[in-house]
């Protein structure tokens, strides 16, 4: 469960659940993590943001289990709650399992609390700390949990969230040895954020396990989620030479439930993890395979696609409903001399070109492929019809909008240029490139590539299953099956370091189109990878299988709501 503050007005329960981070952990979730956790009688145990006493609960029952004395887990177990109402709840809850056991919970603020018992330790710290945005964490809370942070060196900003600082000030209250058992978004594994944080618990801890579910955990909640377990904590930092890493992908909750916590160290294949600032995700790939990928991005045969290039956003226009038209509206309005040739939309391309006689079809079809922007004429004053259509943009507000509100003119759209490709943001499958054949611009759905190559011989050589692969691991996805890629994670993708004839690009955009792209790959990995660059069969199978098992592993995860 979480702290926070609701906002002022009537909300919906949901609504408010997830500004407070309020969602409560399944009991049987609970009760898994703390047979992982809870290892022997003695173990002292806190939990940070106990809400109900969904962990608390779970945790009597046990160090019953383990034979610990009624008197003793009543001194060696705490929960913290912020609100009082929760804390009652967690109080009853707890002494309906252990009698005179209300005094476990302490009502207050978790970052106050760890200020003022630095010195305090524990074996076990076990929950779900609140999932709540930089800017909905109330003060002093956040001053307090931010100057947490930065007293280990990190350096938080305004897109941390509270479960960072959680995970950060729990560190420091264990005991060397001691392990640490929580329900953490699954943006731990990929998000820039929580960069540093992985780097820290990679110093902090022997062994890392992270359990995901293809199943959404939580009722009501579109958060995903890990389980992750960490164990051995360092008496030092930096005291051993590497932390030990496993992520187990999980395909429903019952497969987690049906698994025997404490077996996991025999049943998983760890990996070394290395201090760079690779994401996660490559973790739930073989040591064989890190090792390939690892070897390829420090081998001079490969390059990032940023030596070609550069991967900027598309154009944001502050109010598409006004500024992306289709041709009836354009004729309508008569401003056929102020719109900029435009792919607002993923599904308008369909190969790896777009041409002239492709784009002539799609704005006779009625795609909104025509961007309003005053920004070329302006010298010459506008024309009737425009100044007509500004009216009626201001007319219905568009110019108050937060984006067109700050530029002069409103409704002067900035930084409208062709690129030479447009890059799919957002991947079903493959990282899709588009040679930009029509003088066109994107909005920020898409990306814009400029590219300092031979285009036709770079589209060649991006079709591959190198890239396929280092697409994956790059990339971020967030539970409904696609892949993201911002600018910098695009320009990190591999690529060869000396561009080789594969199949025409000519060719490639046919297949594409007749939904071949496994043909393409298959035909330039011989080409390009195996005749260029050297590598065997066996290394271009291994990045086909990398590709299709992390591709296959987002596309099917679930959005089952099912409660525990």
């Amino acid at each position: 469960m979480a702290t926070g503050q609701a906002s002022a007005g009537v909300i919906s329960l949901k609504d408010y659940d997830k500004l407070r981070g309020g969602f409560y952990t399944p009991a049987k979730i609970a009760e898994w993590l703390c047979s992982w956790a809870i290892r022997t009688p003695a173990d002292t145990i806190l939990e940070p943001s106990c809400g109900d006493g969904a962990f608390l609960s779970p945790a009597i029952s046990r160090l019953q289990k383990l034979g610990a004395a009624p008197e003793a887990i009543t001194k060696q177990l705490l929960g913290i709650e912020l609100f009082p109402k929760e804390a009652e709840q967690s109080r009853l809850a707890c002494a309906s399992i252990l009698p005179d056991s209300k005094e476990i919970i302490d009502c207050g603020d978790f970052f106050a609390w760890a200020l003022k018992n630095e010195d305090s330790q524990y074996k076990c710290i076990i929950g779900n700390p609140p999932f709540i945005r930089y800017q909905n964490f109330p003060e002093p809370s956040r001053s307090l949990a931010m100057s947490i942070m930065k007293r280990v060196g990190l350096s938080p900003n305004k897109l941390t969230n509270i479960w960072v600082p959680f995970v950060v000030a729990s560190t420091r209250l264990l005991f060397p040895g001691g392990r640490l058992a929580f329900v953490l978004p699954a943006e731990l594994l990929q998000v820039s954020y929580s960069a540093q944080l992985r780097s820290f618990l990679v110093e902090q801890f022997e062994c890392i396990d992270i359990i995901a579910c293809n199943q959404m955990i939580f009722d009501r909640a579109e958060q995903e989620i890990v389980l992750f377990l960490a164990d051995g904590r360092k008496g030092k930092i930096n005291e051993s030479n590497h932390c030990l890493i496993d992520l187990w992908e999980a395909h429903s909750v019952e497969e987690i439930l049906s698994s025997d916590p404490l077996s996991m160290d025999r049943k998983r294949e760890r990996k070394i993890v290395n201090h760079d600032n690779e994401k996660w995700l490559k973790y739930f790939l073989t040591a064989k395979e890190i090792s390939l990928m690892r070897e390829l991005r420090e081998s001079m045969a490969t390059v990032e696609l940023k030596v070609y290039g550069n991967v900027d956003v598309g154009v944001v226009t502050g109010r598409n409903e006004f500024f992306v038209l289709n041709k009836n509206e354009v004729r309508f309005y008569g401003i056929e001399a102020y719109t900029y040739p435009l792919i607002g939309r993923a599904c308008q391309l369909k190969g790896s070109k777009i041409g002239q006689e492709e784009y002539l079809s799609l704005a006779e079809k009625g795609h909104r492929v025509f961007l309003f922007s005053s920004s070329s004429l302006e010298n010459n004053g506008l024309s009737h019809e425009a100044k007509r259509y500004i009216t009626y943009g201001e007319e219905r507000g568009f110019n108050k909008g937060y984006k067109c509100s700050i530029r002069f003119p409103w409704y002067s759209v900035p930084s409208i240029w062709n690129p030479d490709f447009f890059f799919f943001r957002q991947i079903y499958d493959f990282p899709r490139i588009v040679l930009n054949q029509i003088g066109a611009t994107s909005t920020d759905t898409i990306h814009r590539l400029i590219c300092n190559v031979d285009k036709n011989l770079f589209i060649s050589n991006f079709y591959t299953h190198l890239t396929a692969a280092s697409s994956e691991i790059e990339g971020r996805s967030y539970g409904g099956g696609v892949l993201e890629l911002e600018p910098n994670e695009a320009e990190r993708l591999l690529l060869p370091s000396k561009l080789r004839n594969g199949l025409p690009a000519d060719e490639i955009d046919k297949l594409v189109r007749e939904g071949k792209l496994q043909n393409v790959l298959l035909e330039n990995d011989k080409k390009i990878l195996i005749d260029g660059l050297g590598l065997s069969k066996r290394d271009c199978q291994t990045l086909q299988n990398i590709w299709m098992r992390m591709r296959n592993r987002r596309q099917s995860r679930k959005k089952s709501r099912k409660t525990l």
